[in-house]
């Protein structure tokens, strides 16, 4: 709590913070209902896979962008940087 302190109560000073955590529960509940529907994953490397594209994706939907966009700003790079090494 203590490194925390400065943080918790910012929601008052500053409108653009939410006062609650909503967003960040509607954001992981597609991810739970992919589990539950699905029966867990079977592998750590997928359950990160799909971690990590959800996170991209999601973002990508906060700054306006379609899913397919997101991933390829993100990939882009990467394969870029490979053909020129």
């Amino acid at each position: 709590m203590r490194k925390c302190r400065n943080g918790l109560f910012l929601f008052v000073t500053r409108r653009d913070v939410p006062f609650t955590n909503n967003g960040c529960e509607r954001a992981l509940r597609p991810s739970v209902i992919f589990r539950k529907v699905t029966g867990s994953f079977r592998s750590q490397w997928g359950a990160r896979l799909y971690a990590a594209a959800q996170s991209v994706i999601a973002t990508g939907k906060l700054n306006g962008k379609s899913a397919l966009a997101a991933i390829r700003d993100v990939i882009q790079p990467l394969v870029l940087g490979h053909l020129t090494a």
